[in-house]
This record gives structure tokens, sequence and C-alpha cells, in this order.
């Protein structure tokens, strides 16, 4: 019985979810928005090596946030989104919180990127206290 609880908990659902359409976008950010579930969006493109580099550290922090909502958004294929939250450039992650952006970096940078959701969480607490 133990070991089988064990495999259900393994078969959770993927840390870091792909928007695959404008719908898939809209209903994980209208989900989200009535759970008062903050999201992190990483906005990459297939033949941006700067992007693809950053997939594996997006899923690694993805782990430490599990009460966060990570998407991934290629450009190319979702461009709907893309032109609806102004990007511009890739990689590009928007910290979204009911529904808004309210906060958006661009470029590889890990160090920044956990420093700004760190910031984004203190912030959130700050508002929930």
């Amino acid at each position: 019985m133990a070991g089988q609880l064990r495999e259900e908990q393994q078969v959770t659902r993927p840390k870091v979810m792909k928007v695959d359409s404008v719908e898939t976008w809209d209903s994980h950010v209208s989900q989200a928005t009535n759970q008062g579930r903050p999201i992190i969006a990483h906005f990459t493109a297939s033949w941006c090596m700067p992007s693809v580099a950053m997939n594996s550290f997006f899923e690694e922090i993805a782990s430490d946030y599990p009460d966060v909502l990570f998407l991934t958004v290629d450009v190319d294929e979702v461009k709907e989104v893309a032109t609806r939250l102004e990007i511009k450039a890739m990689p590009t992650f928007s910290l979204i919180r009911d529904g808004a952006t309210v906060d958006k970096l661009v470029g590889a940078n890990p160090e920044e990127i956990r420093k700004r959701i760190e910031c984004f969480f203190q912030s959130r607490r700050a508002d929930v206290a």
C-alpha cells in the first residue's frame, strides 16, 4: 500500500506546463487567478539557444515553488500570447499575479531570475499579511 501511494505521488502533473494555444494560456491564467496562484511564464523559441539553455533551470526552479504555476510558451507556436504580453525578445520571464504581469525579465540570467522570484514572493506574502 505504501509503495502504491509513493507511485501515485510520483505521477503528479509536470512542474512546468507547456502552453500550445491561446485557449490553453487563457485557461491556465483563469484557473490560477481563481485559485490565487501566481504564474511564472518562460517565453522561449526553439531557435534561441539562450532560451533553450534556460529550460533545465526553469524546471529546477519550478520544483522550489510548488504553489506557483510555471508555464513555458514557444513564441513561434503561440504568437498571439507573445504579442498580447508584448514579448519582444527571448528568453523573457513574466511574473503574473491576478492575471496581470507584475514583473518581466529579459535574458538568460539565472541569478537575477531567482532574485526577482524571491522578491515577487516577499511582496505577495506582505500582501497576504
